[in-house]
């Protein structure tokens, strides 16, 4: 059965006292429900389950770590209030690990604050998106957008749950609630996904830019899908599978990408999302560190969380 590990102090350079060598692991506090709306709150999820079961090579689980230790020492330009709640530890039972994650999720959520999920294989993606699903927030703010930046669409129709089957998933739980979901997927690469599978993207509904739509001369293009994507819901959660980056930024992961996009159009996803008001809710995934060089995968994840919840725009927008 999965565990909720404890929080453990985090740790990294120390230059002095004062607001001038603040960095992460100054203001990171264990969790406990709190009253500071909008605060991030750090979950982990340590999970290869599914990357096995996708027939991917393991090492995701060590992924919730080596994320927080890159996280640590970065510097932090203004004093901002985070937590951590551990990390649920996630054995052969991946669906039971996904409820307990949705729990922690949906609690952190509807105390006010940011979730941040640090992966973890994808099969993070369906236990993120039941903390949303049961959140209070959908009283309001019902449409749920789910905005994924992955070279998968990850749409496969297993009978058993995998890193390879999350937003299937999320699909067949949203039609049984009597529910909807938008799904919008940045990265796609071609190579990567059959015919079986962008069929059943079209079939759901789902939009998407390929990888070779999204280089840093299609700026326009890609602030049009965001924004459009923007327009058709009231919340979004934002899920990044660091293999839609080159390989040579994110060699540590399941399935290094041949091609990939540039971190400068992640970035620009990322910033709409993060300005938009509608963001409460993002998890990374797929970070294997012992395929990982220097550590740049871990880093370059890294830089992406700082720049995403340091740009966080809190409360989310309420429904026009």
């Amino acid at each position: 059965m999965p565990v909720v590990t404890a929080y453990e102090p985090w740790t990294g350079r120390d230059d002095g006292r004062g607001a001038e060598h603040l960095r992460w692991h100054h203001v990171v506090e264990p969790y406990a429900t709190r009253s500071d709306p909008g605060a991030c709150v750090f979950i982990g999820f340590a999970s290869d389950e599914g990357v096995q079961r996708n027939k991917g090579r393991r090492g995701a689980a060590k992924g919730p770590s080596a994320l927080r230790q890159a996280l640590s020492s970065m510097a932090l330009a203004s004093p901002i209030r985070a937590f951590d709640a551990g990390t649920v530890m996630v054995d052969d039972d991946l669906e039971e690990g996904q409820r307990a994650l949705g729990s922690v999720v949906c609690g952190a959520l509807d105390a006010g604050h940011f979730p941040v999920v640090l992966g973890g294989g994808h099969e993070v993606a369906f236990g993120t998106y039941r903390g949303l699903a049961d959140s209070t927030l959908l009283a309001t703010r019902p449409r749920i957008g789910i905005l994924n930046c992955d070279a998968h669409f990850d749409l496969r129709s297993d009978q058993a749950p995998s890193s390879g089957t999350p937003f299937r998933q999320i699909f067949d739980a949203a039609d049984a609630a009597g529910t909807s979901v938008e799904y919008a997927v940045v990265g796609i690469s071609q190579p990567s996904n059959t015919a079986a599978l962008f069929d059943a993207a079209d079939h759901l509904g789902v939009r998407y830019l390929v990888d070779d739509e999204c280089g840093i001369g299609n700026t326009t293009a890609i602030q049009g899908f965001v924004l459009d994507f923007l327009a058709r819901v009231d919340l979004v959660y934002l899920t990044i599978d660091l293999d839609v980056l080159p390989a040579s930024l994110a060699p540590g992961v399941s399935a290094p990408a041949a091609f990939g996009v540039p971190l400068e159009s992640i970035q620009l996803v990322t910033d709409l999302l993060t300005a938009s008001g509608k963001l409460v809710v993002c998890d990374v995934a797929e970070l294997n560190p012992e395929f990982d060089i220097d550590n740049r995968t871990a880093r370059t994840a890294a830089r992406l969380i700082h720049r995403i919840v340091t740009g966080h725009s809190w409360p989310p927008a309420v429904r026009s």
